[in-house]
């Protein structure tokens, strides 16, 4: 197992949407993710800077390289895009962030 953490950006004026779209995750999306291997998965917001901190948990061996092409995940991407910065594909743009610190 590994832990993964990025760094994603909100547009002003949507944080409600944003929770609420996460609220009502798709069963369907929920179950892809753990499938991927995915699990323990947290999205934190800084309000100051709309930036959003996903933390995630990654089972050994995992699919999560898989995601980007699988159909529900394409159009989980187009829903949350007029919420977010997003690659041309309506990926969230992510910025990886390192692990500098952890205490079990």
């Amino acid at each position: 197992m590994s832990i993964h953490a990025v760094r994603m950006q909100l547009k002003p004026g949507v944080v409600d949407e944003y929770r609420k779209r996460h609220d009502e995750i798709w069963p369907e999306l929920s179950a892809l993710l753990t499938e991927s291997g995915i699990h323990d998965y947290s999205i934190f917001l800084d309000e100051g800077t709309l930036s959003l901190f996903a933390v995630l948990k990654l089972a050994e061996p995992n699919t999560r390289d898989t995601l980007p092409d699988h159909p529900v995940m394409k159009r989980w991407w187009d829903y949350m895009a007029p919420l977010m910065e997003v690659e041309p594909d309506n990926r969230p743009r992510e910025w990886t962030l390192p692990m500098i610190f952890h205490h079990d």
